[in-house]
């Protein structure tokens, strides 16, 4: 490597900087990559490292790079324009009838689709996969418990795996008692127990906006209403919106992400968490509490559970392994607050009971201590391709498209202008090899036509580039498009 000029008169951190902005334009550095130790450039350029700190803390405040306590300086998309936390206009919608949507249809179809890469799927486990791990870990657990493997569990679930789950609330403060824990098929079926004890149809629920599409076809299924509450990029749900709502409307519930929001990626503070369940509890009004990313956090600490702050009970946490370890166990839990009695009984007229094999693979992983190993490298991972999606988004979409900077999970929500209506080349990206999930199936009343999420849980190579420049090239062409008939309509 070449030494730096001293007989220069450029001070010796500037031309640290200039070594680390060439490094990043000729492509040896990327968004995300960690920068090189200040112990390594201070040998290599034969510099004081106190010079290289100096040069580090002048990128970091240019917003060029981050620093992580005790990791290093990482490199940021710095060209990545992030989206804006609140819109200049956002209209309070009335509580509506969902309607079924087949573009759900078809961005669930084209998971599965050959030859596609999906990025309309949240599937972080893509990115550090545990297929290894889990299928020795079951090969272990098939040879002791035999004929067991075939046979029905009890309603609630493995005790040994509720324990271990009731030990991790525990270390965060929350004192549940495994008994309580019920373990479903997934988070899904987790989500519907808990809407079907505090609703029913007709009922109206309150949902952030923009709201996983999962989330809003249950509420179809179910019959039931939802309310639409703005969802601020950075913060989630707004308590002051919600508190608005509430007067507004006669809320039965509330159905909230708020550790990690998905497609947002926010995350509310542990503070503003409290603040909105001493809100609900104020109106006696349940919090159902989708936590699936919660353990995808890329802040330094994992977020507090909403109910380490319920006094009433009215708060009920739901979550799985699906986004963290086996997305292919469908196995989650529901911590049932005050409605243990009927979530056990429909948990049992539902489902009757869920697989026991999954369930004593988890367990094993858990106990062995490599499911917090692994998630260790998956969050690192994750946060990695977030800064390099995010960049080549930057340069290869219209400078107008907007990005979000999530602080955890595995999703991208991007804005394209306002003209811009994503549904309408879906088809042209599939025939192209790539998926995405259009914006207006995160919105129960069709709003966000001009927003797309894409997920940034993959393994990561050349056809994650070409995919991103496919969807680009779309957008921009769809802008061509509409300006041309614009022209044509006045002349």
């Amino acid at each position: 490597m070449k030494l730096l000029d001293k007989s220069s008169s450029a001070y010796l951190y500037q031309q640290v900087i200039d070594f680390i902005e060439h490094q990043q334009k000729i492509g040896a550095l990327q968004a995300g990559d960690k920068l090189p130790s200040l112990r390594k450039l201070s040998r290599q350029f034969e510099i004081s490292v106190p010079t290289v700190k100096q040069a580090y803390i002048e990128l970091e405040r240019q917003g060029h790079v981050c620093a992580k306590p005790q990791s290093g300086y990482y490199l940021k998309a710095v060209q990545a324009r992030t989206l804006k936390p609140r819109p200049a206009k956002w209209a309070q919608c009335a509580p509506v009838e969902v309607q079924g949507r087949s573009m759900i249809e078809q961005v669930h179809a084209a998971v599965h689709l050959p030859d596609t890469v999906a990025l309309g799927i949240s599937n972080p486990i893509q990115a550090h996969p545990t297929d290894k791990a889990l299928a020795r870990l079951m090969r272990s657990v098939l040879s002791k418990v035999s004929e067991k493997a075939v046979s029905y569990g009890p309603v609630t679930g493995d005790a040994k795996l509720r324990m271990q789950l009731a030990f991790r609330y525990q270390d965060q403060g929350v004192e549940i008692n495994p008994d309580d824990i019920v373990i479903t098929n997934g988070a899904q079926e987790a989500l519907s127990i808990a809407l079907q004890c505090v609703a029913k149809r007709g009922d109206v629920i309150a949902i952030e906006s923009p709201c996983f599409f999962g989330i809003i076809e249950l509420i179809e299924t179910l019959g039931m209403k939802a309310l639409e509450v703005y969802t601020c990029t950075e913060d989630g749900v707004c308590v002051e919106d919600l508190a608005e709502a509430i007067n507004q409307h006669n809320i039965t519930a509330c159905l909230f992400s708020t550790a990690i929001n998905n497609p947002l990626g926010s995350m509310k503070t542990d503070e503003q968490r409290q603040a909105i369940v001493t809100l609900l509890e104020k109106h006696d009004i349940p919090l159902i509490e989708d936590e699936v990313y919660s353990e995808i956090y890329f802040t330094d600490h994992k977020p507090k559970p909403a109910q380490l702050y319920s006094e009433k009970g009215l708060v009920m946490t739901c979550s799985s392994f699906s986004k963290t370890a086996a997305p292919g166990y469908r196995i989650g839990w529901l911590l049932p607050g005050k409605f243990e009695e009927q979530a056990k009984r429909i948990k049992r007229a539902q489902s009757s009971s869920t697989p026991m094999l999954q369930q004593w693979t988890l367990n094993e992983y858990l106990l062995s201590g490599d499911y917090d190993r692994h998630l260790c490298v998956l969050r690192k991972k994750l946060e990695y391709n977030c800064e390099r999606m995010r960049a080549l988004i930057a340069d290869n979409f219209p400078p107008e498209v907007c990005i979000s900077k999530p602080q955890g999970g595995s999703v991208l929500w991007l804005r394209c202008q306002s003209h811009v209506n994503t549904s309408k080349f879906f088809q042209q990206a599939l025939a192209q090899g790539v998926s995405f999930a259009p914006g207006v199936i995160f919105s129960p009343s069709g709003r966000y036509k001009n927003y797309m999420r894409v997920s940034f849980g993959v393994l990561w190579g050349t056809n994650i580039e070409t995919a991103i420049k496919v969807l680009g090239k779309l957008v921009y062409e769809y802008t061509s498009k509409q300006k041309i008939a614009q022209l044509m309509e006045k002349q």
